[in-house]
C-alpha cells in the first residue's frame, strides 16, 4: 500500500462521523452547490443579455415564441382572473355587509387585483404553463445532444434558444396582467352585482375611487421583472437538465418552483420600494388621476 492510500484509509469514515459532523458537511456541501448555481446562473443571464444588445434573433423566431407564450396563455389568464375576482366577492361580502359597506367591495377587489393579484397570478399561470414547458423543452434537448449539434454548426444556443424566449416573456406578461386584471374585475362585478344584489351605481362609484394610475402602474412594472424571472430560471434548468426521463421532469418541476419563490420574493421587494416612492412623492396618498 502507497503511503499516500494509506493516509486516506486512515481517515475518518463519513458513515462513522459524528450527527455534528455530518450536518455540517451536508449544510457546507448545500451552500457550495448555492453559490455555484448563482455564479453559472449570472453568467447565463449576462450572456444571453450580451446577445439581446448585439443581436436580436429572427422575425420569425420572435413571431413563433410570441405566439406560444402569449396569445396560448391568454385563455388560461383570463379564466382564472374570473374566478379570482369572484372568489374575493364571496370572501368579503359578509364582513362589508356586517358593517353596512357592501357597496365598497368593489374597492377591495379591484385594488387587490390590480396591485398584487393580478400580476402574480399571470406570472404564476405563465411559469406553471410556459416556463415549465421551457424547461422541459430544453432539458430534451439538452438530453439528446440537440443544443451541442447547435454549436457545432456554430449557432450559439443562448442566442437562438433564449433570447426569443426572454423577449416573449418580459414583453407579453404585462399584456396578460391587464387581462388577468380586467377578468377578475369583471368577475368581481358580476359576482357582486348580479349575483349579491349590491347597487350597481354605487359599486362602480366606488371601485373608481380606490385605484390610483399609480396601482396599474406599478402591478405592470413588477410584471416584467415576473416575465424576466420565469424566462431565466426555466432556460436555465433546461441547460443544466441531468440525463433521462427523471431529469427532464426535474428540470420542468424546479423551474417551477424557483421561478414562483422568485416571483414572490421579488414582489415583495419591488412593492416596499414602489410603496416607499409613492408616499415619499404624494404623503397624503393622493392618486395620480
Amino acid at each position: 500500500m502507497s503511503e499516500s492510500a494509506a493516509s486516506i484509509s486512515s481517515l475518518p469514515r463519513r458513515d462513522n462521523a459524528s450527527p455534528l459532523v455530518r450536518w455540517v458537511t451536508e449544510w457546507g456541501s448545500a451552500v457550495v452547490d448555492g453559490i455555484m448555481t448563482i455564479g453559472d446562473l449570472s453568467l447565463f443571464t449576462f450572456q444571453m443579455l450580451r446577445w439581446m444588445f448585439t443581436r436580436l434573433p429572427s422575425r420569425g423566431t420572435l413571431l413563433i415564441n410570441f405566439y406560444q407564450i402569449g396569445a396560448l396563455s391568454l385563455p388560461v389568464v383570463a379564466l382564472t382572473g374570473t374566478f379570482i375576482g369572484m372568489v374575493l366577492a364571496v370572501q368579503s361580502y359578509a364582513q362589508f355587509h356586517a358593517i353596512g359597506l357592501e357597496t365598497r367591495l368593489g374597492v377591495v377587489i379591484n385594488s387587490s387585483l390590480v396591485k398584487e393579484l393580478g400580476p402574480v397570478l399571470a406570472a404564476t399561470m405563465l411559469a406553471g404553463r410556459v416556463g415549465s414547458a421551457m424547461a422541459a423543452v430544453l432539458g430534451t434537448m439538452r438530453v439528446t445532444e440537440q443544443i451541442d449539434a447547435l454549436t457545432t454548426m456554430g449557432a450559439d444556443p443562448i442566442h437562438y434558444l433564449v433570447v426569443p424566449r426572454f423577449l416573449a416573456c418580459i414583453l407579453l406578461i404585462p399584456a396578460l396582467t391587464i387581462m388577468a386584471d380586467f377578468m377578475g374585475i369583471v368577475g368581481g362585478y358580476f359576482y357582486s352585482v348580479i349575483i349579491l344584489g349590491i347597487d350597481h351605481a354605487a359599486y362602480l362609484n366606488h371601485s373608481r375611487e380606490g385605484v390610483a394610475g399609480f396601482d396599474l402602474f406599478s402591478g405592470i412594472f413588477k410584471s416584467v421583472f415576473f416575465g424576466g424571472i420565469i424566462a431565466i430560471v426555466s432556460c436555465y434548468r433546461g441547460f443544466h437538465c441531468e440525463p433521462g426521463a427523471e431529469g427532464v421532469g426535474k428540470a420542468a418541476t424546479t423551474a417551477f418552483v424557483y421561478s414562483f419563490v422568485l416571483i414572490l420574493s421579488v414582489d415583495l421587494f419591488l412593492t416596499i420600494v414602489l410603496n416607499s416612492i409613492y408616499y415619499s412623492l404624494y404623503p397624503s396618498g393622493a392618486s395620480f388621476l
